[in-house]
């Protein structure tokens, strides 16, 4: 090199670094999650998928559109996730936050619940979508609508569209979806890992409730009365079928988890904690379980009074010897904290229950018109006998869980990295 040449030189470099691009922004999730405050199963679903975005897509910007962070729920998540951005509103109020994300990510529910506005980021921006642990089908209460064309379409359409059970994931290849990228990917709320020790602990203790020595019990009646807590659209006939069926089986259902309870108490000495996972349950746990119990019993059984959030109530069954429930969030989370826990599925409650076979804990499911309480209560006793070998089942199916929804987030990096 002459010496014109290396005088030269640090301008070279100048201009070069002068012209180098600036580093690319970080891409940004819109996360469709949260679907309503009155159940801890379907809070559960958002912080259980934000969970696995920190994971797994750690370098992403997250902004949650959620439009139910009330009662406590959006202070919840922001101290789990304190940098976490959560926006609200119809699609029309978002045009700011749908210009800044590069993907839409439907979150783990009961259905594709937010499909109109999975519908409208696809028509106003061109940019891609998946849906992540869903269940789809028409036969349930809790299922989303049939796969009618429009529905078809967006499915079609999609990136990636990953069911929480299996059962799903056949009736799209039934119904003859031709996307390549379904798959099995488990409820979001198998990756939950919040808690509240600051206000479970007290609670705990003032109630003599011990680490191992109680179990939680959840109750449910066989369809959710949606409407003595909620505005809903629907008939007299109808308020008046879900009341008739309610009331043929709650007695039978609640006696087989009362016999539970008796043996737990009376076998072991250990206490019981009634407790809601949706706020309609406050107003059955003592009719159904609490006040039918015997003299000798109650003693032992703490009735919860006031309703709680899905962070407390992870507290709480991290440290029970076992979870006991009617509905099917609540196990799930006490999964997720390591507890050994039985489901008793009513038949009215869909198609969910497939989870528990397809993650490896059908063991722990009982269908309840096919169970008697005293084979409820021996499930529960066999736990108690043999606790480290439940919790080794139970973590191998987290684990199992967390491998599925892994692969899935792979599917989100993808999406990502196409969309840039």
């Amino acid at each position: 090199m002459d010496r014109r040449s290396f005088l030269a030189l640090p301008a070279a470099l100048a201009a070069a670094c002068a012209k180098r691009p600036e580093p690319a922004a970080r891409p940004t999730v819109l996360l469709r999650s949260g679907w309503q405050t009155e159940n801890i199963g379907d809070i559960a679903h958002t912080p259980g998928v934000l969970h696995l975005l920190e994971q797994h897509v750690p370098e992403a910007r997250v902004i949650l559109w959620s439009n139910a962070t009330e009662c406590g729920v959006g202070e919840m998540l922001r101290r789990r996730f304190p940098t976490l951005e959560i926006v609200s509103g119809e699609p029309d109020e978002l045009g700011d936050t749908f210009a800044e994300s590069d993907f839409l990510l439907h979150g783990s529910g009961p259905s594709i619940v937010a499909r109109d506005h999975v519908q409208a980021w696809r028509l106003r921006t061109g940019k891609p979508y998946g849906v992540f642990g869903v269940t789809i089908t028409a036969r349930s209460e809790a299922a989303s609508r049939a796969l009618d064309p429009e529905l078809a379409d967006l499915i079609e359409g999609a990136d990636f569209v990953f069911t929480r059970e299996t059962i799903s994931l056949e009736n799209l290849r039934q119904a003859g979806i031709r996307n390549p990228n379904l798959d099995f990917v488990p409820d979001g709320s198998f990756s939950v890992d919040l808690e509240n020790d600051a206000v479970a602990l007290p609670f705990l203790e003032a109630n003599g409730l011990q680490p191992g020595r109680f179990i939680c019990c959840i109750p449910r009646l066989r369809l959710t009365p949606y409407h003595k807590f909620k505005t809903v659209n629907w008939s007299d006939e109808e308020k008046q079928r879900r009341e008739r069926i309610n009331a043929e089986h709650a007695e039978t259902d609640h006696a087989k988890m009362r016999r539970a309870i008796e043996r737990w108490v009376n076998e072991t000495g250990g206490k019981a904690l009634l407790c809601p996972e949706m706020t309609y349950e406050l107003d059955v746990l003592g009719p159904l379980l609490y006040d039918p119990l015997p003299d000798t019993v109650r003693p032992n059984v703490v009735q919860r009074k006031e309703y709680w959030l899905t962070d407390e109530a992870c507290s709480a069954y991290k440290r029970a010897a076992a979870v006991l429930s009617f509905e099917c969030h609540s196990p799930i989370l006490a999964a997720a904290q390591g507890t050994p826990c039985m489901y008793i599925h009513q038949p009215e409650d869909g198609i969910k229950v497939q989870m528990w076979n397809d993650v490896g804990l059908g063991d722990w499911y009982l269908q309840v018109e096919d169970t008697t309480g005293d084979q409820v209560a021996d499930k529960l006793l066999a736990i108690h006998a043999d606790r480290s070998a439940a919790q080794a089942q139970v973590q191998r199916a987290v684990g199992f869980a967390q491998e599925r929804q892994a692969k899935g987030m792979e599917s989100v990096n993808a999406s990502l990295a196409s969309s840039r």
